[in-house]
């Protein structure tokens, strides 16, 4: 292979050469392309071998051993010489060889297939050719150096055990090898990279091969790909391993058992399928990486803080008592220490303009400024002359020609806007000059180029506040500006309206002869106003007056040792900073000819600013850190470099700790060439006190330059420690001198009283100076805090009579008052009560190979604000040819590193891809764009790891459970523990209507044939709106008798079989349930299977009709050719099903007979319905409970025959089944029965149906409000123009088996007020398995409140949810924190009695405590239904009884949480309202670290979370809590959804979030009544059905 320095190549192809390494480096190009480019400039001078491919080399070798240390190959990592010290990077080797016996591997997140090709190598974009300039982009750029060879053999000496590359690895054995394998807790886990497939619900089959428990659902969606239930008591639960605090046994009401159908057990692709300790099977797949998750986990941590329960905000306040263990400062207190006399200057100029006017008159054609260019354009040199007239000329036009005479723009002290490029800083210097002379303020502010640049709205805020509005700018820059379609510039967003002058002489008029400004001495008005971004992305402006400007340079030339026409190169930033104090101020102060080398000529040639120093002969030169390690990377052999007249080589970043190895290297290169050590001087400043300190070029005589070795742990503590640095934690500082000349310096304490620091202390350096800024203009409080600070000693006392002002540097000061800088407050992180700074967090990242990774200038390091502590984020740009486990292997490494070099976690580590993170002018990252892209959900990240298991240890402690009503507690009448009993009771049942004396439906229905034969009961309305079909009393009498006869001669059935009814919503329906009763068979309502998801929804139906020991099925001819269709086929044979009866053909003679029950209490029908736990059960009604149930409802609704009711429900079970079947029958209504499953079709068709009919009661579901509010929220205005009207609507009533939703009901009544819906007319009801109707509240507007038994309107109380989670209740006002407000569940309806039981003592409560929902009343359930004969087994549910108290009742169970209380309200019978308020299931409380959560409200937080969220559903798993949001958006924001959840939890419910599944919109089940299926959901996740575009472990 030909080695690129033996080629006898042109100094040109070199430059290239070097260029194209430079561009590799910081991430312009891709590898790929940087050895194609360098293959293309190689190919002429490589020999050529016949019938050999040639080949070029992609790594350059060194000629010397002096310089091979910094030219090493690209590929590998060059690292950048300000962040890296030989020391730091054994440390951080050694720390990481501490897990290097082990083996180390990644858990890696599933990805969907789809996603990890958007993210591949082919659709990243090559960055652009910006990188970092400024301290923020610079962060982490490196030269390479020999210890890297041992870096690579470090980190890859124990390869990864995981073959993650391959996607049909075997998972069973990834599982066994996970049991085996010890970890660390940053270590996770070999697990292949598996993209989850969807996969439909095989056929249903009763297996014995097995013991699987496989339960299904009853209830479905069209698109749900998967409906496979495990009911949660048949999981069992792992013991809690991510609490501090053993948590008690959770208590939970005993459900029952319902039938259980077994089968073999799916496999997934390769993934075998496991067993949990109870016989579950689980995929091993995903609960394979959860089990090593939770092994993970179980590793110790660090010694976790004290921990806390806030809970009170007194708690809050409670201050902590410090650790004595911890290192504290034990020093004497610092003085202030007195910089040197400032000397006065021979001949010295009254201000700058008066300096100026002496050089451009006596000197007019010495050289003032070069800017030099590439070698296509000849350097430009503007002397002090053409400085002077030019500036003249720009002063005159400004005050004289801009407006009129009478009206000018501008006037003396107003502000102009200086925008100028940053390859021009002779119209700049111009345009300054220019503006001084004028006396107006200029505000130099960088070039907008787009309309979304990274802090540009913050800059047009400065510029609003400062009332700026004249912009000056070039020609050339004028002409690159966006402009819109009339040519004029654009507007840009925050930006005041400018006026734009260009400042070319050629668009200015020349001045009059006479024409001649006022030179004034140097006072005290404002001479310009430089910018700074703060940490959150504001930006200040800092005012400096002409003293303070003038001041600072006499400063500057008397330290530096300015002398006249001296030559300077200056490579920083000329328009604020020290680039503008040397090269714009001082070089004028005293006649300097400065060469300005620009940043995009320094990208070409990073030697240049190298070079012009030996051609002009400079003595001093500014530069960066970065330009050190620029010219390092670049250094080839320069044999014509010659650095011997440069006597101080300016390092503006020398404040950087990290600085202090570019210095070493670039002295260790660059000595032979004539640089002398004593040169190189860092310097520190800030906007604010503008130079702090800068090291005096060392000639005979002077002090030494300092370096000291200090404890970073200690550091952390703001304590000095010299350490010998030996350790894993240390961090060498060199000084950057002492304090100014006319300058006095002091460190005080950062935070609170600024107190003077101890000598072993770290502080804020505080300069006292007139060369500082005076404040932050228009903002007086901030400046008063900033700029006029008096420091006090420890006994309160002042230290001195002069003011300070802080620079925003933390540092101390040494021996012989030499001062030393250790960071900055903007990038000082408090984590833990240690104080950790970003650029030693990145120099620690940096060290663990991250080229092959990341783009090292392009990695940003902040903390965002988690649960009352500073968490830090680390978030770099990702190389487009890195592999995911490579990436994830890196970050691992870098979590180990971190750790074990600053003891701190990181919470969130993000990659994301090449050139899309915000960028600042000069190209680097943008650090307060980033963080807000961050907590806004909007970085879009390829790679993330969260670790708030690691880091989060401050999680509050679990408080001590209370003692409830036992039955030793004092019970005088309704009074418990000192507390009013929680019970009450609806009105009792009468008879009224003659109907009443029947005690069966079959024979209500008879009766109304007879006396009202022609009176509409049923109006079905289609999916147009209009009347589908209609049944009179006597037309559905009669369909009933047919149906019976068809029962009887056909199915040949005996009375007590049972019959299944498959119709879709409709008349059908209710004519078989009836003709069921007449024949005297149990009717069983079965939702049809769905078309176009029948290999799906088929099998549940087969399932219930076994279940249920059904022996005949009744259907429409439609269904029953879809049961025999060559698809439902395949899911379940058509001869397995038991008899199928078509009801669109029936027999024309009537029933002979009519069956009439000899018993009341015998069996009616069965509601089968799935819970939201999962489980499907099927209820006993009998007789006399459903009469009963049908009358409650008509004494608290008032329906009458004369009354029209809209029902919208699902009419299948529940309530739902006995409004939509049985009511009207029973109480005569007209009921308008809308299908919700039409309203996906037309979602106005309910609303409308309601409007059209003038209805004045109906009844829709939550699932149906939700679909009008989401597709009706735009189209109100048109539904009010095409007549809808809904202010007849008295009653609106929502049913559902939950906690009514408080937001959606306030959103749906605020959306249709404007078509007349009255917010009171929407109420709720709340019934449940065991008793279908417990509460009914209808609402009554007007006159007819007054009437009847309408009850008071529905009471919301606002509930602590920290209260809740301990059983408690605790009322807060509206608007308090971690409030949850509760809707009252509706009115008990007539014959109920309600009481409060404690769910484990069985005990009563006393009002206003949580307790689980008791129900008496004859309109309850008779019992589960069961085909294994154990009735008794979950007899409780239905025959409870108190352990104390009334102990005779006899009460239903309805495993319900909720509490009474008494409110000031009274019914119609005059009596105080005692209103029910449901919390939450029982069965679905989540017990996490000894507290108890309801899903609901941790989902409610979520779905806020994000703006892509649409819906999420949470679980646990092994003690792990399980999110699973569905994603509207595109799978690239996928990732961005992981830490919006894992904040959310954290900060409103204390919980980690141990996975975060990210799914399509539509994959969480929901059942008709809008309820969540959760463990449907978490039986799909774990079997690997969901199809998942991401999923997140978080460690």
């Amino acid at each position: 292979m030909a080695d690129r320095d033996s080629l006898p190549l042109s100094m040109e192809v070199r430059a290239r050469l070097a260029e194209l390494e430079l561009e590799l480096s910081e991430g312009d190009i891709t590898q790929k392309g940087y050895e194609k480019k360098r293959s293309k400039l190689l190919q002429a001078y490589l020999p050529h071998t016949h019938g050999a491919e040639r080949r070029v080399p992609v790594t350059p070798s060194s000629s010397s051993s002096s310089s091979s240390r910094y030219q090493r190959r690209r590929s590998t990592g060059s690292r950048d010489e300000r962040y890296r010290s030989d020391v730091h990077s054994e440390a951080v080797q050694a720390a990481l060889e501490r897990h290097g016996e082990r083996k180390m591997a990644v858990l890696l997140p599933s990805k969907r297939r789809s996603l990890i090709g958007q993210t591949s190598m082919d659709t990243y974009t090559p960055p652009d050719s910006s990188s970092g300039s400024d301290a923020e982009g610079s962060l982490g750029r490196a030269g390479g150096v020999n210890v890297d060879s041992w870096i690579n053999r470090a980190l890859h000496g124990s390869p990864s055990t995981s073959s993650s590359s391959s996607s049909h690895s075997n998972s069973s054995v990834n599982a066994a090898r996970l049991a085996e394998t010890s970890m660390h807790s940053y270590g996770i886990g070999p697990m292949s990279h598996l993209s989850l497939k969807r996969r439909g619900l095989r056929e249903m089959g009763v297996s014995t091969d097995n013991g699987f428990v496989i339960r299904h659902s009853t209830d479905y969606h069209s698109d749900r790909p998967w409906s496979s239930l495990d009911s949660e008591d048949s999981l069992s639960a792992p013991p809690d391993i991510t609490s501090y605090t053993p948590d008690p046994a959770p208590f939970s009401v005993q459900r029952p058992q319902v039938a259980i159908i077994t089968k073999a057990p799916p496999k997934y692709g390769n993934a075998e399928l496991m067993e949990t300790g109870d016989g579950v099977p689980v995929s091993s797949r995903v609960s394979a990486k959860i089990q090593q998750l939770v092994n993970t986990l179980k590793r110790p941590k660090r010694k976790p803080l004290r921990e806390f329960f806030v809970e009170d905000f007194e708690e809050l306040l409670e201050v902590q008592q410090p650790d004595p263990s911890l290192p504290h400062p034990e020093g004497v207190e610092s003085t202030v220490i007195q910089g040197d006399e400032l000397d006065r200057i021979k001949n010295c100029p009254a201000s700058l303009e008066a300096a100026l006017l002496r050089w451009g008159a006596i000197a007019p054609k010495a050289p003032c400024l070069t800017t030099t260019h590439g070698s296509a354009k000849q350097p430009y040199t503007l002397t002090y002359g053409k400085l002077w007239s030019r500036s003249l000329k720009l002063a005159y036009n400004l005050l004289h020609k801009l407006g009129s005479k009478q009206e000018p723009i501008l006037h003396p002290g107003d502000r102009v806007a200086l925008v100028y490029p940053n390859n021009d800083p002779a119209a700049f210097m111009v345009a300054f000059y220019g503006c001084l002379l004028a006396e107006v303020v200029p505000v130099p502010i960088e070039v907008p180029l787009t309309k979304k640049d990274a802090g540009s709205q913050q800059i047009g805020f400065l510029l609003g506040s400062c009332g700026v509005a004249v912009a000056l700018t070039s020609d050339a820059c004028h002409k690159g500006l966006l402009k819109n379609t009339s040519g004029d510039i654009m507007q840009f967003k925050g930006w005041p309206k400018l006026l734009w002058v260009l400042s070319d002489s050629r668009h200015l008029s020349k001045p009059p002869r006479e024409y001649f400004p006022l030179i004034k001495d140097a006072n005290n008005d404002t001479a310009y106003i430089e910018y700074k971004t703060c940490k959150d992305g504001s930006v200040l402006g800092i005012t400096v007056t002409r003293m303070a400007m003038f001041t600072h340079c006499q400063t500057l030339t008397q330290t530096c040792g300015y002398t006249e026409a001296e030559t300077i190169v200056n490579v920083l930033d000329f328009k604020k900073g020290i680039g503008l104090w040397h090269s714009v101020q001082t070089s004028v102060f005293n006649m300097l000819h400065v060469v300005s080398v620009p940043y995009a000529l320094m990208k070409v040639n990073p030697l240049s600013w190298i070079q012009n120093i030996g051609k002009c002969k400079a003595k001093v030169a500014c530069v960066k850190s970065r330009d050190l390690h620029w010219a390092l990377m670049a250094h080839r052999d320069q044999t014509d470099t010659n650095m011997s007249s440069l006597r101080m080589l300016l390092i503006a970043d020398g404040s950087n700790p990290w600085s202090i190895s570019s210095c070493d290297a670039f002295l260790n290169v660059f000595q032979s060439m004539g640089l002398k050590s004593e040169v190189i001087c860092p310097c520190a400043g800030s906007p604010e006190a503008l130079t702090v300190a800068v090291r005096r070029p060392q000639e005979s005589g002077c002090k030494p330059a300092g370096r000291g070795v200090l404890s970073m742990t200690n550091l952390s503590h703001g304590v000095i420690r010299v350490d010998t640095g030996e350790k894993l934690s240390v961090l060498t500082l060199q000084d950057v001198g002492t304090a100014m000349p006319g300058a006095m310096v002091c460190v005080i304490k950062p935070e609170g009283v600024p107190q003077v620091c101890k000598t072993d202390e770290i502080g804020e350096i505080c300069v006292s100076s007139v060369a500082t800024g005076m404040s932050y203009y228009g903002l007086m409080g901030m400046s008063k805090n900033t700029f006029e600070v008096s420091p006090v000693s420890s006994d309160g006392g002042l230290v001195t009579d002069c003011v300070f002002v802080r620079s925003g540097l933390l540092g101390f000061v040494g021996p012989c008052g030499m001062v030393f800088v250790s960071g900055s407050l903007e990038g000082l992180m408090q984590v833990g009560g240690r104080k950790h700074n970003a650029d030693d967090i990145i120099a620690t990242a940096l060290a663990v190979e991250p080229m092959k990774f990341i783009y090292r200038g392009r990695t940003v390091v902040f903390s965002v604000t988690v649960l009352y502590d500073e968490r830090i984020v680390l978030v770099a740009e990702q190389r487009p040819d890195s592999t995911e486990e490579e990436s994830y292997q890196w970050m691992s490494r870098v979590l180990q590193a971190i750790d074990g070099i600053h003891q701190v976690g990181v919470y969130c580590l993000a990659l994301v891809p090449a050139n899309t993170l915000p960028k600042t002018p000069l190209g680097g990252i943008h650090l307060s764009e980033t963080k807000q892209l961050f907590l806004e959900g909007a970085l879009h990240p390829c790679s993330i790891l969260m670790c708030p298991h690691s880091c989060i240890t401050n999680l509050p402690k679990p408080r001590q459970k209370q003692p409830e009503v036992g039955p030793a507690s004092v019970m005088v009448g309704n009074l418990v523990a000192g507390k009013r009993m929680a019970q009450a009771s609806g009105r009792d049942l009468s008879n009224i209507d003659d109907n009443e004396q029947f005690l069966f439906l079959s024979e209500v229905l008879q009766w109304r044939a007879q006396t009202t034969p022609d009176h509409i009961l049923y109006t079905l309305i289609n999916s147009r709106g209009a009347v589908g079909s209609s049944l009179t009393c006597i037309q559905l009498h009669k369909k009933a008798e047919k149906i019976a006869t068809l029962l009887y001669e056909r199915g040949q059935l005996r009375d007590g079989d049972h019959v299944a009814l498959v119709y879709p919503p409709g008349l059908d329906l209710i004519a078989a349930f009836y003709g069921c009763l007449y024949a005297g068979c149990i009717p069983i309502t079965v939702r049809p299977p769905h078309p176009q998801n029948i290999s799906t929804t088929l099998p549940t139906v087969k399932m219930i009709l076994e279940v249920s020991r059904s022996v005949c099925a009744m259907t429409t001819q439609a269904i029953s050719k879809l049961l025999k269709s060559k698809d439902a086929s395949v899911a379940v044979d058509f001869k397995s099903w038991p008899l199928i009866l078509e009801t669109d053909d029936l027999p024309k003679r009537r029933c002979p007979l009519l069956y009439k029950p000899c018993d009341p209490d015998s069996l009616a029908y069965l509601d089968f319905s799935v819970s939201t736990t999962g489980m499907l059960a099927g209820v006993k009604m009998s007789h006399s409970g459903t009469s009963a149930l049908c009358r409650s409802i008509k004494l608290q609704c008032e329906l009458y025959p004369s009354r029209e009711v809209a029902v919208c429900l699902d009419p299948y079970c529940g309530l739902g089944f006995v409004l939509w079947c049985l009511c009207s029958v029973y109480a005569g209504q007209q009921s308008v029965l809308i299908s919700p499953m039409d309203l996906e079709v037309n979602p106005a068709l309910w609303l409308q149906s309601v409007s059209h009919f003038k209805v004045r009661d109906t009844f829709c579901s939550y699932s149906v409000m939700e679909l009008c509010t989401r597709s009706l929220s735009s189209l109100t205005d048109s539904l009010k123009a095409r007549g809808m009207d809904l202010t007849r609507v008295r009653s609106c009533v929502v049913v559902a088996e939950e906690r009514p939703r408080v937001s959606l009901t306030q959103s749906f009544c605020k959306l249709f007020k404007d078509v007349g819906l009255h917010p009171r007319a929407v109420s709720t009801a709340f019934g449940c398995r065991v008793n279908l109707a417990v509460c009914l509240q209808p609402h009554r507007l007007g006159k007819l409140a007054e009437q009847g038994t309408s009850g008071p309107d529905p009471t919301t109380v606002y509930v602590d949810m920290r209260a809740l989670r301990h059983d408690r209740v605790r009322l807060v006002e509206r608007g308090s924190p971690h409030s949850l407000p509760l809707m009252e569940s509706g009115k008990v309806l007539p014959g109920v009695r309600i009481i409060i039981a404690n769910p484990e003592t069985k005990g009563p409560i006393g009002d206003s405590h949580l307790g689980e929902i008791w129900v008496h009343s004859p309109q309850s359930a008779c019992g589960y239904f069961t085909v294994l004969g154990e009735e008794n087994v979950r007899s409780d549910h239905f025959g409870a009884r108190l352990s104390f108290g009334d102990t005779q009742t006899v009460w239903a169970r309805t495993g319900y949480l909720g509490f009474l209380r008494r409110t000031d309200l009274t019914d119609a019978n005059g009596e105080r309202h005692d209103a029910l308020y449901v919390v939450g299931a029982l069965d679905e409380v989540m017990e996490l670290r000894g507290m108890k959560y309801h899903p609901i409200d941790i989902e409610m937080s979520i779905i806020r979370a994000h703006r892509n969220i649409t819906e999420c559903a949470v679980f646990t798993w092994t003690n792990l809590l399980v999110v699973v949001v569905e994603l509207d958006g595109s799978e690239q924001e996928a990732l961005d959804l992981v830490p919006m959840v894992t904040n959310v939890v954290l900060e409103e419910h204390y919980l980690i979030v141990g996975v975060v599944v990210v799914v399509d919109t539509g994959v969480i089940p929901i059942n008709s009544r809008g309820e969540k299926q959760r463990m449907h959901l978490r039986d799909g996740f774990l079997a690997d059905q969901l199809d998942p575009i991401y999923v997140a472990y978080n460690m």
